[in-house]
């Protein structure tokens, strides 16, 4: 790392970087109502970032759809910071009018990402300020959609080529808690109908009870959730029971318009979430198989992902988190999807670490800590350091 230690150059970047800026930023975000669903506010957010980006003065900033990219350094390979700015619906409009208290940054999104991006953004600017990245780059990636499968966000570079050009790396600002996600799950999420015939309860011998005709094939489905849910991941993840392979039945069900009309249709969903040592295409086709007759909608269907811990940029993460925090983190599992998944398809080294914590994330008092941002921050200028020097 030129001619200086490492506890020289965290130094260094703990004085580049600015702690009331990044909470300014992330409470402006916050502000943002950028609820996925639907996806609002979006054109509004990605102002804000690009002007950010700008101001800060980051090479190649640009739009590309929704999405907003740039740059901090020289030369082709490439750490990516990649974030996504949508976040789910609030419990109530209070949530996007951000608020400290103690020494905790509240508001929907806070967690989960909004803090993350500002940590993301200022390490790049304070990396490329202490002349760290004269031997890589880093590249800023800032997307929506990602609570819903990313299909105007990193789907979509993906599908365009524009996603993990000359990586040498992705870091992701998910809310971990302190751990390293180095996997995810992968998801199968389906949409299940079936059609009858409404008839008064008096004559339903007209009908076609829905209903009725669909209890075999939920039979055929609580005969598969035996066998699968006894499959337990290699990876680590927490608690114990985590560790099991994941098919839920009915979390959202419908039928019929009466207690007294035999229901014309049923229609219920399948959520089969996949540990990374099983196969989508095999796990889908049994599902399919069990829904014969049935007309499907596909919600989801993503593969698992997993990046080995002990790679180049996982033992310079872990390294970096310990040097600023002071303790050993851990690689586990996440227990839902992660955007790791499109960089780690391509065979690049993908992992996602950040200030929030998955225990409050989504819920109706998401917060941070205040004190994590600026120590994210430092730890990926840290890691972008030594893996591009």
């Amino acid at each position: 790392m030129h001619a200086w230690t490492t506890e020289q150059v965290l130094t260094r970047l703990r004085e580049r970087l600015p702690a009331s800026a990044m909470l300014d930023l992330t409470r402006r975000l916050i502000a943002i109502p950028s609820e996925n669903p639907p996806g609002n506010c979006y054109e509004e957010t990605a102002a804000v970032l690009f002007h950010e980006l700008t101001a800060l003065g980051f090479d190649d900033v640009r739009r590309e759809g929704l999405c907003v990219l740039a740059a901090a350094g020289s030369g082709s390979r490439t750490l990516y910071f990649s974030g996504h700015y949508d976040v789910v619906p609030a419990q109530r409009r209070e949530q996007f009018q951000p608020r400290v208290e103690s020494a905790n940054l509240f508001g929907r999104g806070s967690s989960d990402m909004k803090s993350g991006l500002a940590a993301m953004i200022h390490a790049a600017a304070a990396a490329r300020g202490e002349g760290l990245l004269e031997n890589g780059r880093i590249g800023l990636v800032l997307v929506p959609d990602e609570e819903t499968a990313g299909p105007r966000g990193s789907r979509d570079l993906a599908a365009r080529g524009l996603l993990g050009r000359d990586a040498v790396g992705m870091l992701t600002a998910e809310p971990t808690g302190g751990v390293i996600w180095n996997a995810s799950r992968g998801a199968i999420s389906l949409r299940a109908t079936l059609r009858g015939k409404a008839a008064h309860v008096g004559r339903q011998f007209q009908g076609v009870n829905a209903f009725e005709r669909a209890l075999p094939a939920l039979v055929r489905l609580a005969e598969i959730k035996k066998q699968v849910e006894p499959r337990e991941t290699q990876f680590n993840i927490a608690p114990a029971a985590a560790r099991k392979s994941i098919l839920m039945l009915g979390g959202q069900v419908e039928a019929g318009t009466n207690f007294n009309v035999t229901p014309d249709f049923c229609s219920f969903t399948i959520d089969r979430r996949i540990n990374p040592e099983e196969n989508l295409a095999d796990e889908k086709r049994r599902l399919l198989e069990a829904l014969d007759g049935f007309e499907i909608e596909t919600l989801q269907e993503e593969n698992a992902s997993a990046t080995p811990a002990a790679g180049p940029l996982g033992a310079i993460l872990s390294r970096a988190i310990a040097q600023v925090t002071g303790e050993e983190p851990s690689f586990e599992m996440c227990p839902g999807l992660l955007e790791t998944r499109f960089y780690a398809a391509r065979g690049i080294p993908a992992f996602a670490y950040g200030p929030g914590l998955l225990s409050v994330s989504h819920g109706p008092d998401e917060f941070v800590p205040i004190r994590n941002i600026a120590q994210c921050a430092a730890i990926y200028a840290l890691t972008a350091a030594e893996l591009l020097r």
